[in-house]
């Protein structure tokens, strides 16, 4: 139970003594026997001392209510302290999960009953990902790089083999590490879908890679600790059925999905003659999608992506479903130039920010005039959660 959204003293739910008809009438309708029940936290007479319960998992952050915690306490319960409300926040919360049958979240942002059942669940069933935790931030943050397998033209990435570039996103990571508090992974951003300048069989302007050629370097990455994500460039094609062609490589829980609206072609339209855009409608049909691939094989959160340096580029922005806890959605601010004009795009990119969007970086190994430094890019307000290099 989310105790906060109704207050714990509300009468919701049973006395310290009814413990397991709370079991039975606190739980969320379609949770499965096995999976972690959610119950009201009740409030008991004055003075007294409940037993606790052994398969309770209490959970707790810095903005949780005082009272709450108290309560919890007089109860029998020891709330464990978490970095953000999710239990899947650390390596010990989802170990705790695992460990018992009720989720018990202490104030409001742990978003109610509904999505507390969601994230109890996984973090009772999921992996976990690089650093531990089941959620991508604010666990760790990402240095990566961009490109794609074939060769270096799309990117840094394709320079070298899957292995070397492993080592190079390593050491790019090394360099960010001593400017955060959290521990930075090496990532890579893979092109799956490259834009074309010619039509193709389907007169959809964007190349389709096969999922086996960049086995290789989800491969490669994942096994030096890191994180994938799947890029697609669409042309004329539709986003959702280009990220099916890649539901298994999703399917693992280190790999995530961008979407980059700069390919995106409408009509008549053809590559570069324009900077694409799509309906914010399109990316909320793949993230709905995402997240169901998600849940429905018990992954830990995965990444959410779309690039953006044009206000255009995501039409109706404001309408963006960050509601999925599956996800950690991302707006990617793209853009080369001076450190003056890049500056310009980030904040273009903040204004109107829907809530729960973390927000990347890239940088320019060529065009930006010059390239900022790691630190210079970790003095960003705020500071990049994913830093890409292309």
């Amino acid at each position: 139970q989310d105790a906060g959204a109704e207050g714990p003293n509300d009468g919701q739910g049973p006395g310290a003594e009814d413990g397991e008809e709370a079991n039975q009438s606190g739980a969320q309708e379609g949770v499965e026997s096995g999976d972690p029940q959610v119950v009201d936290l009740a409030p008991l007479e004055k003075g007294a001392v409940g037993p606790g319960n052994e398969d309770a998992a209490v959970f707790a952050t810095n903005a949780s209510p005082l009272g709450l915690i108290a309560n919890a306490r007089t109860a029998g319960l020891n709330p464990m302290l978490l970095p953000t409300a999710d239990p899947r926040a650390t390596a010990d919360s989802m170990k705790l999960m695992r460990e018992n049958q009720i989720a018990v979240g202490l104030g409001p942002d742990f978003g109610g009953t509904e999505r507390l059942t969601t994230t109890a669940q996984i973090a009772a069933n999921a992996e976990e990902l690089p650093g531990g935790g089941g959620l991508v931030f604010p666990g760790r943050r990402m240095v990566a790089l961009y490109g794609h397998p074939w060769g270096g033209a799309l990117g840094v990435l394709g320079e070298q083999g899957a292995e070397d570039a492993a080592a190079i996103a390593q050491q790019y990571a090394d360099q960010y590490q001593e400017f955060s508090p959290e521990p930075v992974i090496p990532a890579f951003e893979i092109i799956a879908t490259v834009a074309a300048g010619g039509a193709g069989d389907d007169g959809n302007y964007s190349n389709i890679t096969p999922a086996e050629d960049l086995v290789p370097y989800v491969d490669a990455v994942t096994e030096a600790g890191g994180y994938a994500i799947i890029d697609l460039q669409p042309g004329r094609a539709h986003l959702l059925d280009q990220a099916k062609v890649y539901e298994d490589l999703l399917k693992r829980p280190n790999v995530g999905l961008a979407l980059d609206p700069e390919w995106k072609l409408h009509g008549d339209e053809v590559p570069l003659q324009q900077v694409g855009h799509i309906d914010v409608s399109e990316a909320n049909e793949v993230a709905d999608w995402l997240a169901e691939l998600t849940r429905e094989n018990q992954l830990p959160q995965k990444v959410f992506m779309l690039h953006q340096f044009q206000t255009q580029m995501i039409r109706n922005r404001e309408q963006l479903n960050t509601d999925h806890p599956e996800l950690a959605t991302v707006i990617h601010a793209d853009g080369h130039g001076t450190p003056g004009q890049k500056m310009d795009t980030w904040n273009a990119m903040l204004t109107d920010l829907p809530s729960g969007v973390w927000m990347a970086w890239k940088n320019f190994i060529d065009e930006d005039q010059p390239m900022l430094t790691p630190q210079q890019t970790m003095e960003i307000e705020p500071r990049p959660w994913i830093v890409s290099f292309q």
